[in-house]
């Protein structure tokens, strides 16, 4: 396995498609498209244990609204799916709490988590934080032309109307560009802190694709941050990010009290 597949793994990119659509169209390999961008220091290895199989397939679950907000799910059932005993699965359920994902309630049971609208605040404001730092430290630290390159075509995702699949694609595309500048930022701590903050995200990007959210998508913001980054501007880097984090926000909670529940896709 080469290092930009182990990243691939690693952020669970690319799972609900194996790709996404370019600019051109066609489909392409999301660890592909980050296989320039430095990485050393910062890959996990590829979850090989029986626990992190379980949380890695339980977390995508929650993220792809095979279980819904408010949901009850049962440890048996659970254990059942994926082919594991109890024990994986209450490892994998304490630590997507610790995600904010999932809910335990002691002698009842697991929930999936709500999205609220303190949740959404809390999101922004974390995205605020940390996204805006690795903006300014990748335009400071520099990035090489072939890395932009590739930022640049994920930044080019499109999103089509009444092509869900689509849609599917451009939000992976969208983790994988915010994941591509905290890479350039060179802090494993802050590409673990977007990381953390892109499960959340794509929850509810993936609940607002029926509801046609993606009116507009950010590509003018998106290469207007590596234009910055490019040309080593970590201040104007730091406030375009911000000023795309503040936008994002404003349509999420425009939004956020008519996000339909997602029929089970169980």
């Amino acid at each position: 396995m080469t290092e930009s597949q182990r990243l691939g793994t690693m952020y669970g990119l690319g799972q609900s498609g194996g790709g996404l659509a370019n600019n051109n169209g066609k489909r392409g390999n999301l660890p592909q498209a980050l296989s320039s961008l430095p990485q050393q220091g910062m890959l996990a290895a590829t979850a090989s244990t029986l626990s992190e199989k379980v949380y890695a397939a339980f977390k995508r679950d929650i993220i792809y609204g095979v279980f819904q907000p408010g949901e009850p799910l049962s440890e048996k059932e659970l254990a059942t799916r994926y082919k594991a005993s109890r024990t994986p699965v209450r490892e994998a359920a304490v630590r997507l709490q610790n995600d904010r994902l999932l809910r335990i309630v002691p002698n009842r049971g697991y929930f999936v988590a709500q999205i609220t609208l303190q949740v959404l605040n809390d999101i922004y404001e974390f995205r605020s934080a940390v996204e805006c730092a690795a903006a300014e430290l990748a335009a400071s630290k520099g990035a090489s032309d072939e890395a932009l390159k590739q930022l640049m075509n994920l930044a080019k995702a499109q999103c089509l109307p009444n092509n869900r699949r689509s849609c599917v694609r451009f939000i992976e595309a969208d983790t994988a560009f915010h994941l591509g500048i905290a890479l350039l930022a060179r802090n494993q701590l802050l590409v673990q802190a977007v990381k953390d903050a892109r499960s959340q995200m794509e929850r509810i990007m993936l609940a607002a694709i029926d509801i046609h959210y993606f009116g507009e998508l950010p590509t003018r913001e998106h290469l207007e941050i590596l234009s910055a980054i490019k040309g080593r501007d970590a201040i104007r880097a730091r406030e375009l990010m911000h000023s795309h984090i503040m936008q994002s926000k404003d349509k999420v909670l425009g939004i956020a009290s008519i996000l339909p529940a997602r029929r089970s896709t169980r």
